[in-house]
C-alpha cells in the first residue's frame, strides 16, 4: 500500500509519526507533503521521513486562496509520480482534492470542528475520523473512536520522557519550571477567538517567575520584553520539557491536551471550544479559561498545591487506560480499509 500523508501542523507530525513508522515495517510506502510554516520540516527531517515540501505557507487571506489553488495542484502532481492507494491527513482540503481527482479515498482526522475547512474538504472526503467527545456530526462519513489526537504519541507504548532534557533547559535535575504557549492566531478556525491580553502575559511571568524558571513557546515573533523567556530547544525535544514542567499555561489546544496525557497540570486560555479538551477539564486534567480573565488568579490557586502534579498525573494514567492507543487503532483501520469501516464497533474497539 502507497500512503500520502499531508501536514499542516507540526501537532500533524507527532500525529501520524508512529503509524508512519510501523506501516514501512509492514513494507508500505508513505511519502509526506508539507508547506513551510512552523518547524514540521524539522520534525520530519528528524524521523528520517521522506516528504516533498510545497513551499512557504501563507498567511494573508488572498494568499490562502491562492495556496489552495497552488497547493492542491502539486498534490495531485505528487499523486500522479507516486500513485497513494490511499490519502491521509488532518482535514487536509489539498489532499481532498488530490483524492478526488486521482480517484482514490482521502481519510481525515478532525478535532477543530473549523467550518471552513470541514465544508471544504468533506464532499472529497471519505471518512472523517473523530472523537467520541468531539461535538460536530458529519453524518455517514463521520466514525468514532475513543481517545484524542495526543494518545497516538503520547501513549506510554511510545513515549518515556526524558531527564535530559533539565540539561538543555540548563536547569539542574527536576528543578521548577514553567511553560507558556501563544499562538499567532493567523489560522483559519483562529478567526475571532481571544486568549491573554499582553499585560496578563506580563502578570504570569511575574507571579511564575517568583517560584521556578519561565519558558514561552510562540508560533510567532515575541514581543522584545519577551525574548529573553524564548524556549530554546529543538522541536523534538517539547513533549519531554511539557512532561516535567510543573504548570503549563497557553492559549494552543494542542499543548494542553498534550499536557493532560502526560500528566502536566494545564491552563487552557482560548475561546475556542473542543471537545476533548471539555472531558480533559471534566476529569480536571485541563482547566480552561474562554478569554484571560481570571487566569492569573486560578494560577496562583493552583500553585499552592503541593500535590497537584501528582494528583493530575495519577488522573492522566486512568485517563489513557480508558482510552484507545490512536496509533494501533489507525494501523488497524487503515490496513483493513475500506472492510474496517463495517467492521468497526466502538464497544468492541477494533
Amino acid at each position: 500500500m502507497r500512503i500520502l500523508i499531508d501536514i499542516g501542523h507540526p501537532g500533524h507530525v507527532h500525529l501520524f509519526k508512529h503509524f508512519a513508522k510501523e506501516m514501512i515495517k509492514l513494507n508500505h510506502e508513505v511519502l509526506f507533503t508539507v508547506r513551510d510554516k512552523e518547524f514540521e520540516i524539522k520534525l520530519l527531517e528528524h524521523e528520517n521521513f521522506d516528504f516533498i515540501n510545497f513551499g512557504q505557507h501563507y498567511k494573508t487571506k488572498i494568499g490562502k486562496i491562492f495556496g489552495l489553488l497552488k497547493f492542491s495542484f502539486l498534490s495531485y502532481k505528487t499523486s500522479l509520480k507516486f500513485k497513494p492507494d490511499i490519502y491521509l491527513s488532518h482535514g487536509s482540503i489539498y489532499n481532498a482534492l488530490a483524492a478526488f481527482l486521482y480517484r482514490k479515498p482521502n481519510i481525515a482526522f478532525e478535532d477543530t470542528g473549523n467550518y471552513e475547512q470541514v465544508r471544504l474538504y468533506k464532499p472529497f472526503t471519505k471518512t472523517i475520523l473523530t472523537s467520541t467527545t468531539f461535538k460536530e456530526n458529519y453524518g455517514d462519513k463521520q466514525l468514532k473512536y475513543s481517545g484524542c489526537h495526543e494518545l497516538a504519541y503520547l501513549h506510554p507504548d511510545y513515549f518515556k520522557p526524558n531527564e535530559t532534557i533539565f540539561h538543555k533547559l540548563g536547569l539542574e535535575l527536576y528543578e521548577s519550571y514553567y511553560i507558556l504557549r501563544f499562538v499567532s492566531w493567523n489560522a483559519t478556525h483562529d478567526v475571532g477567538q481571544k486568549g491573554l491580553n499582553i499585560q496578563q502575559k506580563r502578570d504570569l511571568i511575574e507571579l511564575l517567575e517568583q517560584t521556578g524558571k519561565v519558558f514561552i513557546s510562540a508560533e510567532s515573533k515575541l514581543p522584545t520584553e519577551f525574548e529573553k523567556y524564548q524556549i530554546k530547544i529543538k522541536p523534538e525535544d517539547m513533549h519531554d520539557a511539557l512532561s516535567y514542567a510543573k504548570l503549563f499555561i497557553g492559549e494552543g489546544a494542542t499543548m494542553a491536551s498534550e499536557c493532560a496525557v502526560l500528566g502536566t497540570p494545564a491552563v487552557y486560555v482560548n475561546s475556542m471550544e473542543a471537545g476533548s479538551i471539555d472531558e480533559q477539564e471534566e476529569l480536571g486534567l485541563i482547566y480552561h479559561f474562554r478569554n484571560g480573565d481570571g487566569v492569573v488568579e486560578k494560577v496562583k490557586e493552583l500553585l499552592k498545591d503541593e500535590e497537584l502534579k501528582s494528583k493530575t498525573k495519577k488522573t492522566s494514567l486512568a485517563f489513557i487506560e480508558n482510552n484507545f492507543n490512536v496509533t494501533k487503532f489507525l494501523i488497524w483501520f487503515i490496513t483493513n480499509y475500506p472492510k474496517s469501516i463495517k467492521t468497526y464497533n466502538i464497544k468492541n474497539k477494533y
